[in-house]
Formats: structure tokens, sequence, C-alpha cells
């Protein structure tokens, strides 16, 4: 069947369109057919109830006696059955999936013929209780045998190789030098050094020093599986972080440096420093408990446990980097009326090589009315989360649990409308907790009028530290972010950002507001930032204000000594690049390296502490954050 969305409905001032569906063909009605409106049903003319558990069976008929197992089954039967037909549907279709884990093999994918019709919603929920019913996107590793030196071996089965790795519910740390000081930090680096003077630009190779790594160590030269670079490029700037897959060392008394298979995004080495960098992905670098090392074409992996056995241990290795994925055919004919309540989300992979953007304007090889929005829009090949959304309208997440990503947690990319993620719990993820990422510049207001609500967002940026966020805004407006928490991010709490080259209007990143905002922890291995940031918003004067801040507490934003972050400092608030337009009133910051507050002269400030007359009393710090009921156990 299919749907006609109205091209309408994606403006800024729309409202959800009732979806046109075509007669349904009666496939799949037969004898373990379930259609609760079906005339001689004994739920005839009832809300539809259907149900999955862990001990169903897909041969079932999704009754409560009889439940399917898979939530696939399920969206299978609405559509075969046109059960969400405008003809037919009268009230919300509830989809109850019973506690329990349901793994994930291949990505769960809803389109337009998935969506809620004449103002219903198809409801797909945990039926005992938030983050009960749990997508599980990876799958056990056993078998595990002594191998040496404490470290262990398993075989697995690579039909596709896999970039990150979890145990006993943590991520795994790929075996690296030099090794990390904590699991909460990525520290210590490296430090690029000058090959030569006229190679300061130089961004496929890196300078070291002889000594500072093995030498004989095998990074995997000119295979399909080599060793990696994680670095923040551009010397100081402390701004993006790249990894990259080596090409080989070139160790020559006279050379000694390392060349990659990529460029990074800036440069090896500006006037005030090297870039920080820690080399991964060898199994001679496998030294420390936590740390793990794939052998893809031996389909081996190598892990040390910290108490010198597996007995007792859980390790998962992911199978997709997408759990759902919610796609409309185009913008014009969304995916609409859909919740998820309740669900966990756990588990999902990374890449084998990363770079924010492309390094140039115009290197998208597309056309676009300003290229210079190439260098901030992910690549396609970087285009995915744990949940990720792409032309859809009215799609509710609320009472999630997604933890343990290898990238995004949720990730709307285009043309999304009225997207609302509330009173979820979003923890461990690998990139930014929610990423909207509209499209380029002055070419339509694709994604706006989102709201992200009593949400605790905790560790962000594990896999991408320089581009970590718990809520990132790019070229979106109209948005309601409210009662938040984000805690220990790389790099930004909460960050809006467009270009500053971008003429006002066509940044469609006016409106927004965000209240009742708690930010703890930013800024742990980067410079120049501030745990509310924004960049390039509004360029061009008188700057009216268009974007509001009010009732917000920012701790402490100081990067951890052991990382050696070379670049300017850390500060509460940064309004970056024609980060203009904003009224901000009732914040207060804790300690930073740089300034509490950092702006051009283009923003009203009432009422923050880093003037003399900060009232504290007017800040409604039981507010702030998220609020009481929400559902689930948070620090």
């Amino acid at each position: 069947m299919s749907s006609t969305w109205m091209s309408s409905t994606w403006i800024r001032t729309s409202t959800v369109a009732i979806t046109a569906f075509a007669a349904v063909a009666a496939v799949g009605i037969g004898a373990t057919a379930f259609d609760p409106y079906a005339a001689g049903s004994q739920d005839a003319g009832r809300c539809p109830q259907l149900y999955v558990s862990p001990d169903g069976d897909d041969r079932g008929n999704g009754t409560q006696k009889r439940p399917w197992a898979s939530l696939d089954q399920a969206r299978d039967h609405i559509q075969d059955l046109g059960l969400n037909h405008e003809r037919k549907m009268r009230c919300d279709i509830v989809v109850n999936l019973a506690e329990g884990d349901y793994p994930v093999d291949e990505t769960i994918e809803f389109t337009e013929k998935d969506s809620g019709t004449n103002g219903h919603q198809v409801i797909y929920r945990s039926a005992d209780g938030p983050g009960k019913a749990n997508l599980v996107g990876a799958e056990p590793v056993t078998g595990w045998e002594p191998y040496q030196d404490g470290i262990y071996k398993a075989s697995v089965d690579l039909d596709a190789p896999f970039y990150t790795l979890f145990v006993d519910g943590d991520r795994a740390t790929t075996a690296r030098h030099p090794n990390r000081t904590s699991e909460d930090t990525h520290a210590p680096y490296l430090f690029s050094r000058l090959i030569e003077p006229e190679k300061e630009g130089v961004r496929d190779q890196i300078g070291y020093n002889p000594g500072e790594w093995d030498e004989t160590a095998d990074l995997g030269s000119y295979t399909s599986w080599p060793a990696q670079v994680t670095i923040w490029s551009g010397g100081s700037w402390s701004w993006f972080t790249d990894t990259v897959p080596i090409k080989n060392a070139d160790i020559k008394d006279t050379d000694n440096k390392i060349i990659l298979d990529h460029w990074t995004r800036y440069a090896m080495i500006n006037s005030r420093s090297g870039s920080r960098y820690f080399l991964q992905n060898s199994l001679d670098f496998l030294d420390q408990a936590g740390e793990y090392y794939l052998d893809h074409e031996a389909g081996e992996l190598y892990y040390k446990p910290a108490a010198g056995s597996m007995d007792g241990v859980t390790v998962m290795r992911p199978t997709v980097t997408t759990l759902v994925d919610v796609k409309g055919d185009s913008p014009e004919d969304r995916a609409h009326d859909i919740t998820f309540d309740g669900l966990g989300v756990q588990y999902s992979d990374f890449v084998g090589w990363y770079r924010a953007g492309w390094i140039s304007a115009g290197d998208s090889g597309e056309p676009h009315k300003y290229p210079e929005y190439d260098r901030q829009i992910e690549m396609p090949r970087n285009r995915f989360g744990a949940v990720t959304l792409e032309n859809t309208s009215n799609i509710t997440l609320t009472g999630m649990h997604i933890r343990d990503t290898g990238f995004m947690g949720v990730y709307a990319l285009f043309a999304n409308d009225h997207l609302t993620v509330e009173n979820s719990l979003l923890e461990n993820i690998g990139a930014d907790g929610i990423k909207v990422e509209g499209g380029w510049p002055g070419e339509g207001d694709l994604t706006h009028a989102h709201t992200f609500r009593n949400l605790s967002i905790d560790h962000v940026g594990e896999l991408v530290p320089g581009d970590a966020s718990g809520i990132e805004l790019m070229g979106t407006g109209d948005n309601l972010v409210e009662h938040v928490n984000v805690k220990h991010s790389a790099r930004y709490g909460i960050s809006l950002e467009s270009r500053p080259e971008v003429v006002d209007g066509e940044q469609y990143t006016d409106n927004n507001t965000f209240r009742y905002i708690r930010i703890d922890q930013a800024g742990l291995d980067s410079g120049d930032m501030g745990a509310f940031y924004t960049y390039g918003v509004d360029n061009q004067e008188p700057h009216p204000v268009q974007n509001t801040v009010d009732q917000m507490v920012i701790g402490d934003v100081i990067p951890d000594p052991a990382g050696a972050m070379p670049d300017s400092g850390t500060r509460g608030v940064h309004m970056d690049a024609g980060g203009c337009g904003f009224a901000f009133s009732n914040v207060e910051v804790g300690r930073t390296t740089d300034q509490s507050y950092q702006s051009y002269d283009c923003n009203e400030v009432t009422n923050g502490n880093w003037e003399d007359d900060f009232d504290a009393t007017r800040m409604q710090y039981d507010q702030i954050g998220v609020t009481a009921d929400f559902p689930y156990p948070v620090d």
C-alpha cells in the first residue's frame, strides 16, 4: 500500500495531514491472522492491542495468548491487514512488547506505510515498564580460551567487521598506545611533530619522535584491517577528532612519520603546537586490562579481562549500526504518527574511518547555495544513529533507554518535523546523544518544531570526542529544549549551529527555546568551547532576539589535565562566529579555564552570575534538570 503526503506539510507552518492509502489486498490473512476490527472477532471495534514476547513465535497471531517473537512481525501484520488504513483506523494501535531482550541483527525499518492515520498513532510500547523491552543490536561472543599474558581469544563469525565492543555493559577499549589513564578519559596522548619546515600544512602524515611507540608493532600496513590513529587534528586546535586508518609507518631515522589512508580535517601542526593523537587497533598494543583487538582476517577476537579470567564475563559484539530506522519515501511523503514508548535500544556499531564533514567548501561534489556547509554536515557514510529518522513528521520517542551506541543515539537527518524525545535516558553514546541535522542552508527549511524534554544524557562522545554534544542542533528552528541534564562530554553540552557565511533567514536556526537546563562535566578534553555553544547562528545586524535561554546551570568546565589540552580555554557559554540574537536570563556557571560567558556585543543577558548584580534567588534550582517523575534513576 502507498501513501501520499501533501507537499505543504513540511513547511514551517505545517500540520499533520491524513494519509490516503490505496485499497489493501488481503495479504497474509489466514488461519493465524488476527484482525481486531473484523466482523465476528471478539475484539471487533475495540482499539487494536497486539503482543510480542521474547518467548513468542512469529507463527503466532499476535494475541496475548499467542504473541509474536519480533517487532518486525507486528509491523508487517499491521501493514498487511491494513489496520492503519484511513478507512479502518479509529483509534491508536498498540503493540505491547513484553519484558526481555529482542536481538536485532538487521535494522528494523519503518516507512510511510507504517504511519498512523486519522489523527491516531501506531504505538510500540514496553508493556512492563520503561526500558524493560530491550532491542539489542549485538550478539554474545563465547568460547574464550587463554592466549598469553592474561589475554584470552575467541573465534567470531565475521561476515562483517565491527568497530567497538561491549563487556559487561561497558565499552571496551580498542588496544591502543599510549594506554588510557582511566575508562572515563582519552588521555594521555602523543603529540605530532613537524616532519619538514615546508610540511606544516600536511594532513596525511604524522611526524613522531623515535621511541615514542614500539616501531616493531604490527600496524597491518597495506592490509584490509590496518591500525588507526585517533587525532585532534589542527595542532593546538582541539576542535574535532578524526579516526583514520594507517597506510604505513616510515620509520627511517630521517623520516619517522606515520602515513594515513585519508586526510584529516585539519593539518597536524600549527604555530603553537602539534596535534594530540594515539595509535590503536594492533594486537601488539594489547597490554592493559579492558582492551581488545579484533583480527578480522583470522576471525579471532582478543580481550584482556581485569579479573584475569573470562568466567562470568559477558562480551557483546555489535551487529548493526542502526537498530531502528524511520524513513519516509521523500520530504513530501513522510513517515508519521508513530510512537516508541519505553523501549530499550542497546548496542550499535561505529566505523573504521571517521571525519566530521568534508575538508573544504564544495568537497561534497554537489552544487549548493552555501557550499561552506560541506564542512559542517556529516558525510553520507556517517549519517546514522542507533535510532535514525529521515522524512518524518510527528514521531515520538518517550520513556526510552538508549545506550552503548557506536555513533549517535538519536539522529534526525534532513526532513523531519515535530519530533518529540522525552522522559528518556541516553548514556554511553559514541558521538552525540541527539543530533538534528537539516539540509544545506538556503535550500528549504526541512527540519523544525521538535521537542526535547525531560532527558538525562550521560557520557557522550566516547568514540567521537571532538564533536561530542548531548544535544546538537544544526539548521533547525522552532525547537523546545527543556528539563535536560547533560553530563560528561569531552566537548559540548548543548550546541546550536549553522555557518557564519549564511544570510539571516536562510540558516533556519531561529525561535529556539532552551530552559531548565543542567550541564555538568563538559569540555573534559577540548578547548575554545562552551558547555552551551553556538556557531554562525545570526550573522547580520541588527541581531533581533530570536533564541532564548532561561534557567540554566553549568557546572565546572575543566579539562582533564592528563590530556595536556593546548587550546585556548573552556567556557560556560560561548557564542562563536556569529552567535548572536540570543536572550540569556538566569544563568549560573561554575569554574572554567577562560570566561564564564564569551560573546560579541549582540546578545542580551539578564541575571548571569558573571555579572556583579547576579541574584541567586531568581534561580529556580528545583526545576532545573529532569523532573521528579523522570522514569529512570539518575545521579
